[in-house]
């Protein structure tokens, strides 16, 4: 696939955008401490790539970081996976926040479904922070243990995980949109000794009562002996298997916040990312890559400042919650909402950042595709006059939602999405507001990642879609998964396509402008609205009802098509797929997983591909439904059920009709 013509040109920065803008106070900064003058910013990437540890150094000095002791060395083992950075120092993410302290202005705005606009200072956010770390103190959780949370985008959930890192513990959150089995599915493999959880929830304008799940949590997970309740209420019995505290009681009078310092590769946060089979792959990143990596992302790529008021919409179950906690590395406000994007209609959000006055509004490409659909006109209803910047991520944004943004937002607007990775917890491909906008197109490679194109023999492509990989080491990198003492799962996830280089699963091409264009997922994860799941944990969630036999999901998300996930299922001799089934399996995935996961539509098949090895095809099954033919995708003496792929090439033809 190759496209020579340029896109529509979108916007193009200003003299005086660019004169201000962080990415420019860097470049002067390189060329008076450096002696490095670079012309534009394709030069910039070339020697950020090339000449990688004085790169990464760079951003240490520039940044300030606070290390209460130094680095020997910027990298010493260079491979990967295995990479190991900043030899020697020690920090903490937590002390890089807190060293933006200020009484003038606050560092959290919060509003909910329930809740009116509030918010809360830095003064608070590091007195409530410091009274949790000292409860967790207090009741035996040390260095290295795992603290997990089952809590939504709340500053109480944005205080707890500063607590549990400011102590050397390892945080790990999950949504309560999130289903029981999903949770366990995540938080029994870390083994946690505490959890913060909430008794109810609000989405979509209802209350959720949440006891039953909490109880059962605290159930299923042995290693649990502390339990801290979350504001909220219940009409179920709260667990009395552990010690209860109640949040009220614990931060009513401030505590100075101690901060123990750890090392560079500590353990800071366990994430979750799956994959085809097995269980979620627990990722760990650690407190100096993740501080390295984002404050490029936020200050250098995303624009963002200590005067701005940065806004992304999430919930805790995606990365961008955490990415959205980070704007607080570079000393910006943070404007958090807890709520349905589309309660009580799609102008909530809209109005969101209008209350906030946010200067940077981010949210998945579905939001604002949804919102186009929906008619909405976010300057009719909300003062978005603050607005310089929009962000988009989750997923392709489509060049029918450019136009619409740039349409309804002004021509003054910076759109900027950017497609990264819970896995690195970071972005390969992101803003640069050197350089102009062109429709369907992100701006640039990110400075430190050398992506590229690669096609199935590992060679670089030119302007061609290829597999999204990064050649060299980032700092942000995993540096482990959970209980995977040979490191073979790891290896498996990223390396085994091509040995030492890191292959992401997105399917990428590289423009002439030196920009990019994501097209979808590569593989059969599904990115459902930017949250990622693995097939394995819907296949468990349909095939424990007893009617069914086998089944298999892809997901179709593709760029400049509506997201689409259909579930096809084999039944047990002489039953009949009616609606009654459709709605006990879609329940099924709204318990165990979550409802953001229901099929769009769910079809009766009698088989499913298989491999000689007994494993699903669900690869060769989604490029035949993105309109590849069979016998380009598929090896039939590798299959035991070749015949099974005629079914799934009619039903391409249907929907292509």
């Amino acid at each position: 696939m190759t496209e020579t013509a340029a896109p529509a040109l979108l916007w193009t920065p200003s003299a005086e955008r660019i004169r201000r803008s962080q990415l420019r106070r860097y470049m002067d900064w390189l060329a008076r401490e450096r002696g490095l003058v670079f012309a534009d910013y394709d030069a910039l990437w070339q020697w950020s790539v090339t000449d990688v540890e004085a790169f990464w150094a760079s951003l240490w000095d520039y940044f300030q970081i606070r290390a209460h002791k130094p680095y020997s060395r910027v990298l010493g083992r260079r491979t990967m996976p295995g990479a190991e950075w900043f030899t020697g120092a020690e920090l903490n993410f937590a002390e890089e926040v807190f060293r933006h302290e200020t009484d003038q202005k606050p560092a959290i705005l919060y509003s909910s479904e329930t809740q009116p606009l509030k918010e809360m200072s830095w003064h608070d956010l590091r007195g409530q922070a410091g009274a949790m770390a000292a409860h967790l103190r207090r009741i035996g959780v040390k260095r290295g243990d795992r603290v997990v949370a089952y809590a939504p985008n709340t500053p109480e959930t944005i205080i707890a995980f500063l607590a549990v890192i400011s102590i050397g513990a390892v945080w790990s959150v999950c949504s309560p949109d999130m289903g029981l089995n999903a949770v366990l599915d995540r938080f029994r493999q870390i083994e946690p000794v505490a959890i913060f959880a909430v008794p109810s929830s609000h989405y979509n304008g209802k209350f959720i009562d949440k006891g039953d799940v909490l109880a059962a949590l605290v159930a299923e997970l042995p290693t649990v002996k502390n339990l801290v309740l979350m504001p909220g209420e219940t009409t179920h019995a709260l667990p009395g298997r552990v010690a209860l505290a109640r949040w009220a009681e614990i931060v009513a009078a401030p505590v100075d916040l101690q901060i123990e310092s750890v090392p560079f590769d500590h353990p800071l946060w366990v994430v979750y990312s799956s994959g085809t089979t097995g269980l979620p792959k627990p990722i760990v990143h650690g407190h100096g890559g993740i501080v390295v990596v984002i404050m490029a992302m936020m200050a250098l790529h995303n624009d963002i400042a200590a005067d701005d008021i940065f806004h992304w919409y999430s919930s805790t179950g995606w990365i961008m919650w955490n990415a959205q906690v980070s704007g607080l590395l570079v000393g910006a406000t943070i404007a958090i909402y807890d709520g349905s994007p589309s309660w009580p209609d799609w102008n909530r959000l809209w109005q969101f950042v209008g209350e906030v006055k946010a200067t940077f509004f981010g949210a998945g490409a579905a939001f604002y595709a949804n919102c186009q659909k929906a008619g909405v006109e976010p300057r009719k209803v909300a003062d978005l006059s603050g607005l310089r910047t929009v962000g988009s991520t989750g997923s392709p944004l489509s060049e029918d939602s450019y136009a619409w943004i740039y349409d309804q937002l002004g021509k003054d607007i910076w759109l900027t999405p950017i497609s990264g990775g819970t896995d690195f917890a970071g972005a390969f491909v992101a803003g640069c507001v050197l350089k102009p906008v062109y429709a369907g197109e992100m701006q640039v490679r990110c400075l430190g990642a050398d992506i590229q194109a690669f096609d199935d023999n590992g060679r670089p492509l030119q302007d061609e879609v290829g597999e999204l990989v990064c050649v060299a080491p980032i700092p942000s990198m995993p540096l482990f998964l959970w209980n995977d003492p040979d490191g073979k799962r790891y290896h498996d996830s990223y390396f085994d396509m091509y040995p030492g280089i890191w292959r992401h699963g997105d399917w990428i091409r590289i423009t002439p402008r030196g920009g990019a264009i994501i097209y979808g997922r590569s593989d059969a994860t599904i990115n459902r609205y930017g949250l990622r799941l693995g097939t394995s944990e819907i296949y468990r969630a349909v095939e424990e009802l007893p009617e069914m036999l086998d089944s298999l999901v892809v997901d179709l998300e593709y760029l400049g098509r509506d997201s689409y996930m259909p579930l096809f299922v084999v039944l047990r001799p002489g039953l009949t797929l009616d609606a009654a089934l459709k709605d006990r399996i879609n329940q099924a995935i709204r318990k165990a997983v979550s409802a953001r996961f229901v099929p769009n539509d769910i079809f009766q098949v009698s088989e499913v591909p298989r491999t000689l090895s007994g494993k699903k095809l669900e690869v060769p099954v989604k490029k035949i439904l993105l309109g590849q033919a069979a016998d380009k995708v598929s090896n039939p003496g590798t299959m035991a059920n070749p015949g099974s792929l005629a079914w799934f090439v009619e039903f391409a033809k249907q929907r292509a009709a």
